[in-house]
């Protein structure tokens, strides 16, 4: 299957993508993320404010050992974390339904540059103040009758959306 070891996956080249967890709840969710980044190289994980942090069994669960082999940070807040990032010339985005939010479909990641992606909490989302301090929103499109989906699930198609812009 061509797997890559931990060495290998730390030495390789990553996709120039960030993912923040603004006080992410559940420990599955954020094991689930570090899951679907160690599957598309993304370059870090931001874990903010209450999300959890490895080690801890609830995430390893669904990491599968992404904790280990995908680069993490803890920040004591997302707005913090979002400021240090674009003070480094990153492009963040929260992932949220906003007035004048582009719909992911129709946005595209240019290759050479950097990007972040904000995902909130599984009930309130991003918070305000970190919506308001990014660059833009993106929104993924619905069509049900639930207006929200699973943080981890949000994070798949985000990165994956990510992925097709920038290495496929």
């Amino acid at each position: 299957m061509n797997r890559l070891t931990v060495e290998q996956f730390r030495e390789a080249a990553k996709m120039p993508l960030i993912v923040v967890l603004d006080d992410v709840r559940s420990m599955h969710n954020v094991g689930s993320v570090l899951r679907t980044a160690d599957a598309f190289r993304v370059e870090q994980v931001l874990l903010c404010g209450i999300t959890g942090t490895p080690p801890h069994a609830e995430i390893h669960k669904t990491a599968l050992g992404a904790e280990d082999s995908v680069s993490w940070r803890y920040c004591p807040s997302a707005l913090q974390a979002v400021n240090e990032l674009k003070a480094e010339g990153v492009t963040v985005f929260s992932v949220e339904q906003a007035e004048g939010s582009t719909s992911l479909p129709s946005f595209q990641a240019e290759r050479g540059g950097r990007y972040a992606v904000v995902l909130g909490n599984e009930v309130k989302g991003v918070h305000q103040e970190v919506v308001d301090a990014s660059n833009a929103c993106l929104e993924i499109p619905q069509f049900g009758t639930k207006h929200s989906m699973n943080v981890s699930v949000t994070a798949g198609i985000v990165i994956y959306h990510f992925a097709r812009c920038l290495l496929l």
